[in-house]
C-alpha cells in the first residue's frame, strides 16, 4: 500500500516538530514527541524500499502520510524545506489548536497565519514555502512498511 497524500495541515505540523526538537532519531527509528512531552509516536523507515510506518492517527485512521513521517523525512534530508520556516513555525501547539476547531485543519491554518501575520511576519512566504514542499510531498510514493499500528494511549 502507498500513504495516501496528507492535509497541507501535516507540513505545518512536520516543520513545528523540527522547530521544537520533538523528534530523536536513532538510525531508521524515531520518537516524535507531542508538545506535552507525555506521550510519543514512533516513527520507522527501510531507507532500501523507502517504506515507513508510525503509529499516529493520521496513519492509522486516514492511510495517509503523517507529521511524524514528514519530519522524519525532512530531517533525513529526503524532504527539501526552508530553514527560516522553524523559526516562524516554532512553539505552536497544533494538538490544541485542531481540537478547538474539532479537527477542521483548514480552520487551525487561518487561525496561525492570521497570529503570525499580526506579529508581522510574511505570511505570503510562508504560504508558498508550505505550498513548494506539499506538492513535494504530493510527488513522492512512499510505501507502508508492515501492518497498521494502533495510536498509543495516553
Amino acid at each position: 500500500m502507498i500513504w495516501k497524500k496528507p492535509h497541507i495541515s501535516k507540513i505545518y505540523e512536520a516543520l513545528t516538530v523540527i522547530a521544537d526538537d520533538r523528534m530523536e532519531i536513532n538510525g531508521n527509528k524515531a520518537k516524535c514527541y507531542l508538545p506535552s512531552g507525555d506521550k510519543f509516536y514512533d516513527v520507522k523507515y527501510d531507507p532500501n524500499t523507502g517504506g515507513m510506518m508510525s503509529n499516529d492517527n493520521s496513519a492509522y485512521y486516514t492511510y495517509s502520510l503523517s507529521y511524524p513521517m514528514i519530519a522524519f523525512l525532512m530531517l533525513i534530508g529526503k524532504i527539501p524545506y526552508e530553514q527560516k520556516l522553524l523559526e516562524i513555525l516554532q512553539n505552536i501547539c497544533w494538538e490544541d489548536i485542531n481540537k478547538k476547531f474539532k479537527n477542521d485543519y483548514d480552520k487551525s491554518i487561518k487561525l496561525v497565519l492570521g497570529e503570525l501575520k499580526s506579529e508581522g511576519e510574511d505570511v505570503d512566504f510562508i504560504r508558498r514555502e508550505i505550498d513548494k514542499i506539499y506538492n513535494f510531498v504530493g510527488k513522492l510514493e512512499i510505501k507502508t512498511l508492515g501492518k497498521l499500528e494502533r495510536p498509543p494511549k495516553k
